[in-house]
């Protein structure tokens, strides 16, 4: 029978590969989940593949861009942005792309975020917001694609996107990063390098994937 990865098995096999059981060495079996979830966001950090990016699209009068606002929250376990659009035109169906920016470019460009037009630019305004200019003149739909940090395993999150499609990266990078805590450096090479060969499978598998018959692209 086929296994599955979950929260709860990781940490046994955790257990299995550290030699170090909740009996033997009770500190290390409670520190487990902090150093999975460490893990994930490490990996999170430096993996940008199909499988961590999201779609957020709203639409007014509940979403969507709004008259005379400029700035807007990022969406939940926001990690960096791909692309954002917005319809316009009579059946808001004509999709305009904004383009990314400094916010020093953006604020030169619109000083005065009083005066409203049709938005082209946005930047990064704090870790949490976007600044978008021109402000818009109008409410808009709009569609943002970025990518996410996978949503952290815990005892009731049993699953996620690593767990089902990398368990490899998540097992190896845990335990990679179990060596500095439990003081033995010896090993960390031997995940480091397991690591290093799940991670660049991902990237060549997502690489395939944006390749066609007649045009190579380069990734983001």
């Amino acid at each position: 029978m086929a296994t599955a990865m979950t929260f709860n098995s990781l940490r046994t096999d955790l257990k299995r590969y550290l030699e170090r059981g909740s009996v033997v060495d009770p500190e290390v079996y409670a520190q487990l989940p902090t150093l999975i979830n460490l893990a994930e966001r490490n990996i999170a950090r430096g993996l940008k593949v199909l499988g961590t990016q999201n779609v957020v699209t709203s639409v007014p009068p509940t979403g969507g861009l709004i008259a005379g606002t400029s700035v807007y929250q990022k969406p939940d376990r926001w990690r960096s942005t791909i692309s954002m659009n917005f319809g316009s035109g009579v059946t808001s169906n004509d999709r305009l792309f904004i383009f990314p920016r400094s916010y020093e470019y953006c604020r030169s460009y619109w000083p005065n975020s009083d005066t409203r037009g049709i938005p082209e630019f946005y930047c990064d305004y704090s870790n949490s917001h976007w600044l978008i200019v021109p402000t818009p003149i109008a409410a808009y739909p709009w569609e943002i694609i970025y990518y996410q940090q996978p949503p952290l395993l815990d005892a009731v999150n049993q699953t996620n996107w690593l767990t089902d499609y990398a368990p490899d990266a998540i097992l190896y990078r845990t335990l990679l990063d179990c060596e500095p805590f439990l003081k033995n450096d010896e090993r960390i090479a031997t995940w480091e390098k397991l690591f290093g060969a799940s991670m660049s499978m991902l990237d060549s598998e997502d690489m395939q994937r944006i390749i066609d018959r007649s045009v190579v692209r380069t990734k983001d």
